[in-house]
């Protein structure tokens, strides 16, 4: 059997001096409460604080990094167990399928995924061997028999982790039952959700013309009129707010906004919701609302979170067998000087506005992003995120965005993961390589040893909480 490898240096630089910079930049923050204000737990799991069924259901099942990974060496999507929307038949044995992940393991290897679950393996159950076919059931009963435990329930864990704030994502129509069934338990105030309105904004989605209807019904009004549309989406962000809410979330194709006269924008919105409108009018519709979500968030101050970049659903056979959010979403180049600039001319100079803007194409972190946020006073950077989400993409975020937008035009880290367990693996990756990034500029004479310690606090705990409005 091969140890996990998780040395107490791991992804800290080569050469000692600046390595004992940074090691020393860390201690100072690795035990930092975890902000984590983008992401995709269940909320159900913190609701009802009940255990978690077994190794497969947690680490595979949720987990598009792992059986994307798996897909992609010819393993079938039914082999691992996951759900088809059709009903059809996959693979019902937990056993067999984490059989097939251990097997299977050794391709992770210099992944991001790798290192989280090496960390989790390590930290959270106590293993020490690296996964492999010939521990595979080992592996499977001891961390199946942890997890009846009540050191393992979501809400320990979430002790143990020391997470002081998460945030889950809901779509408009999501009625909120698990995060109503926290309120007034205290858990709303650690456990809180974000207003992801694709459901109802994007016009190409198959179901778009009945989520409209859903929505109408949701909130009593009349959502076939462009203004009755509009007062549904307010009511369903005031929900949204009393549950906790302090930011939304936009997944959209592209970073394109728009700013329509209303006429125009009654006549667009006529067109989409019939059913049949051209992909260009379902753009420019995501545009536009893109430009009226801006306005709102002025209005009732939740932060605006923009994600676009990635062509969605891309295998289409996957896509109808099983899905969104199943691993075959794809980065793509994107524009954000000039599709922002309606949003921007409309609202970009107001102070009550908070964007904050994510990327899956780096190409334009210096030459767009970093000018953009270090200019206009609403935009933040998110971080490396994603496809990015790892030690090297997390460092050319830093290096190519810092010189012209500063750190505190930056949001510091989150997570955006259903992989519960993997968050504090994830957030110390993150707080290891901005410690790095910081004793380069130490040992480089660019800013001090106790300036650096200060950022490395900032970018660790302090710019998430206040980005996203925590307290």
């Amino acid at each position: 059997m091969k140890p996990i490898l998780l040395h107490e240096d791991r992804l800290f630089p080569v050469d000692k001096a600046t390595r004992d910079v940074a090691r020393a930049l860390y201690q100072s923050v690795k035990d930092l409460p975890i902000i984590s204000p983008h992401g995709h737990t269940d909320p159900r799991w913190f609701a009802y604080n009940e255990n978690f069924g077994n190794a497969t259901e947690l680490f595979i099942l949720p987990d598009h990094y792992v059986f994307r990974m798996l897909y992609s060496q010819g393993i079938s999507l039914e082999s691992l167990g996951i759900p088809r929307w059709d009903g059809g038949a996959t693979e019902s044995d937990p056993r067999k399928i984490w059989q097939i992940f251990a097997d299977h393991y050794y391709l992770f290897a210099a992944t991001p995924s790798r290192m989280w679950l090496d960390t989790v393996f390590h930290d959270v159950f106590g293993l020490r061997d690296m996964l492999c076919s010939d521990n595979a059931m080992e592996y499977y009963d001891h961390i199946t028999a942890e997890l009846t435990k009540a050191e393992y329930k979501p809400r320990a864990l979430m002790d143990r982790f020391n997470i002081e704030v998460i945030a889950t994502t809901e779509g408009a129509l999501d009625t909120l039952p698990h995060h109503a069934e926290m309120q007034g338990t205290g858990w709303d105030k650690r456990v809180i959700t974000t207003f992801r309105p694709d459901d109802v904004v994007d016009a190409s989605r198959e179901d778009f013309v009945d989520n409209i209807a859903r929505l109408g019904e949701l909130t009593n009004e009349n959502t076939q009129s462009w203004s009755g549309y509009l007062n549904a989406l307010r009511i369903r962000r005031e929900v949204f707010r009393q549950h906790g809410a302090t930011a939304t979330d936009h997944g959209h194709p592209t970073a394109l906004t728009a700013d329509l006269s209303t006429a125009e924008c009654e006549a667009l919105f006529a067109r989409v919701i019939s059913g049949d409108s051209s992909a260009e009018e379902q753009e420019l519709f995501r545009g536009q609302m893109l430009t009226e979500l801006a306005g709102m968030s002025i209005e009732d101050g939740m932060v605006m979170q923009i994600h676009p970049g990635s062509f969605r659903n891309h295998n289409q056979t996957l896509f109808k067998a099983f899905g969104r959010d199943k691993g075959h979403d794809i980065p793509m180049q994107t524009d954000y000087v000039r599709s922002l600039q309606p949003l921007l001319n409309k609202y970009g100079n107001d102070p009550r506005l908070n964007i904050i803007l994510f990327t899956l194409d780096e190409t334009v972190y210096a030459r767009e992003l970093a000018p953009l946020a270090g200019h206009y006073p609403c935009l933040k950077l998110g971080p490396a995120w994603w496809f990015h989400d790892s030690p090297e993409g997390m460092l050319r975020f830093r290096h190519q965005v810092t010189e012209t937008a500063g750190f505190f035009n930056t949001v510091g880290f989150n997570d955006d993961t259903r992989a519960f367990l993997s968050i504090p693996a994830r957030h110390d990756v993150a707080r290891r390589i901005d410690c790095r990034f910081l004793a380069q500029l130490v040992v480089e004479h660019r800013v001090s040893e106790s300036e650096a310690a200060d950022l490395a606090v900032q970018l660790s705990y302090n710019l998430a909480k206040k980005a996203y409005n925590l307290g």
